[in-house]
């Protein structure tokens, strides 16, 4: 599956991101199987419903959970926002989604 665009954030955005982030229910899990095609759509459509999605890592994935984070960024087109622990932290502007559903970062 090709990646979309890489979204990049800077320290004030991802502050804030973190921030909202806190009290977010996780979206998505990342198990045995590990980054499949099945997988990423599913994170994709997450993060194109909500911009800001939160992902556990499970114990059977098979890749270190600290390599997770960027690898999940790299392989959705996210920005990584934050890991900790076992949850990863990701987000991407929807420009489609309706003005009231959007998230509006600071500069």
């Amino acid at each position: 599956m090709a990646a979309k665009k890489k979204t990049t954030i800077n320290p004030r955005q991802k502050r804030f991101l973190r921030g909202l982030g806190h009290h977010l229910q996780v979206n998505a899990m990342l198990g045995k199987e590990g980054f499949t095609d099945k997988v990423i759509k599913s994170i994709n459509e997450a993060v194109d419903a909500h911009e800001l999605v939160k992902v556990r890592v499970q114990d059977n994935f098979p890749h270190d959970r600290k390599e997770a984070g960027p690898m999940l960024a790299a392989e959705s087109g996210t920005a990584l926002v934050q890991v900790i622990g076992r949850t990863i932290l990701i987000y991407r502007g929807n420009p489609d989604l309706p003005k009231e559903q959007r998230l509006d970062l600071p500069k």
